[in-house]
């Protein structure tokens, strides 16, 4: 077995395969290898990555050994876990593939878990939940804790808790300099502001304590309506969110279902309207809560009862296939009735729009509340947060771009200007600078100076975000 070597430049090897395979105790796979093509393989498999190596790291120390190699070779470094939001890692850059990074540790006591950067959510609900806890996951618990995270992580009951990067408590972080650091707010404030919710390009976090919560049974599920009634639910939808606690976290989106036997037959093939809702408070007026959406119109099909925590999942009920996908995102101020009409009339089945998916979720609550240790999230005056989705497949590909694009467009005059950088599609244009814009002049510029600071070279790929 390759063994770790402080000094990557002192080998002098002919490829930056050679001198990563001897530095680096995981695996190393080059172009054209066997390997290659599934240690890079991402969720949305539209992300085309073509680096010049990917690394499958075995430890923090195989992730700092690359860094050097790659700062030393003149290339970037990219990394992917799941591949849920993945940065498409180009000829320059080493991808680090972090799945092994596979720590658990839960301590009850603390109520707080540990895991390394491949540790998926499922792996944690099922984890916490004989002791009576969660985390706060998001809709897809397929996807990775880390990354999720550092991207702000607003998931179905967020109302209730806030963002999950409000709860991290400590990171383990390899910097621009393949150095490996224990960050929290008191051994570099700076940089543990900066990384919750400022993403990857501060650093490579191998691994990640955070709070959790009792939780072990929600009230919570989905409505689908048939398409005629959306106008009517939508609206109700809308009243309904101004009227609700905090305690409850909801979302709605219009679905192009496909004609798929795992679906239920009587959502097969249709155009529905979906009403997502979600609660941990236990008190029987949430029955009644519910009530009022089921009073607009005869559900399709009525998913709302009792679950298990760790069965979160069930609510949105996000795909758990790969799939090539195209996605925008954007923030709203406001949702008045003209705004609602307008998302309806624009993504409903007359607008004849090549897309899967068009998401309004409700924010305000916690997550419109400072974390009580500080972190750079954007986007907590927003009071809605819509998320677009469509197949990225030839011949269809630049329709669904437009598509998505002109569904921002129709609702920018409520927009904030801004979108959440978890749903804020891809990583460079207009949508990188709705991110930016989301911080804000004073965040953004905070940012801007520890990222130069922390990486003054460009090492990490994702600042291609900035």
């Amino acid at each position: 077995m390759s063994t770790h070597i402080d000094d990557p430049q002192a080998l002098r090897p002919h490829t930056v395969v050679e001198r990563l395979r001897q530095v680096v105790a995981g695996e190393v796979h080059a172009p054209g290898t066997g390997g290659y093509d599934i240690a890079s393989a991402t969720f949305n498999v539209a992300t085309e990555h073509r680096p010049a190596a990917v690394v499958v790291a075995a430890d923090a120390a195989d992730v700092a050994a690359t860094v050097r190699v790659a700062a030393a070779s003149g290339l970037t470094v990219a990394v992917q876990a799941t591949g849920h939001g993945a940065i498409a890692a180009k000829s320059d850059a080493i991808l680090i593939n972090t799945s092994r990074l596979s720590k658990l540790s839960i301590d009850v006591a603390a109520r707080t878990a540990t895991v390394g950067a491949g540790v998926r959510w499922q792996k944690v609900l099922d984890a916490t939940s004989p002791f009576g806890l969660g985390g706060l996951c998001g809709s897809a618990p397929d996807a990775g804790v880390v990354g999720y995270t550092l991207g702000g992580g607003m998931g179905p009951i967020a109302r209730t808790y806030g963002f999950a990067a409000d709860h991290v408590v400590e990171l383990e972080v390899v910097s621009a300099d393949g150095s490996i650091s224990r960050v929290d707010e008191s051994t570099d404030p700076d940089l543990f502001w900066a990384i919750r919710g400022g993403g990857a390009a501060f650093g490579i976090v191998t691994e990640m304590t955070f709070r959790l919560f009792p939780l072990t049974t929600l009230h919570a599920g989905g409505l689908f309506f048939d398409i005629v009634d959306a106008p009517r639910v939508l609206r109700g939808w809308r009243e309904w969110v101004h009227m609700i606690p905090e305690s409850v976290s909801t979302s709605v989106a219009v679905l192009n279902l496909p004609p798929l036997p795992d679906l239920p037959e009587v959502l097969r093939g249709r155009t529905v309207l979906h009403v997502r809702y979600a609660t941990a408070d236990r008190r029987d007026e949430y029955t009644s809560i519910i009530g009022a959406i089921r009073a607009l119109a005869t559900p399709l099909l009525d998913t709302v009862s009792d679950i298990h925590y760790a069965d979160l999942g069930a609510i949105h009920a996000d795909p758990t296939d790969p799939m090539p996908v195209s996605e925008r995102g954007m923030l709203l101020a406001e949702l008045p009735v003209e705004a609602i009409d307008t998302f309806f009339a624009t993504v409903g089945p007359d607008a004849e729009l090549p897309i899967i998916m068009a998401e309004i979720r409700a924010m305000g609550g916690a997550l419109a509340r400072d974390a009580e240790t500080p972190n750079a999230v954007a986007g907590r005056t927003a009071a809605f947060a819509i998320f677009t989705l469509g197949m990225n497949v030839p011949p269809i590909a630049d329709a669904v771009v437009g598509a998505l694009d002109s569904i921002l467009s129709a609702m920018a005059p409520w927009g904030t200007g801004g979108a959440l950088m978890n749903f804020a599609g891809a990583v460079t244009g207009e949508p990188v600078h709705r991110v930016h814009s989301a911080w804000g002049v004073e965040k953004y510029t905070r940012l801007r100076e520890i990222r130069e600071r922390v990486d003054p070279k460009g090492v990490f790929a994702a600042a291609a975000r900035w």
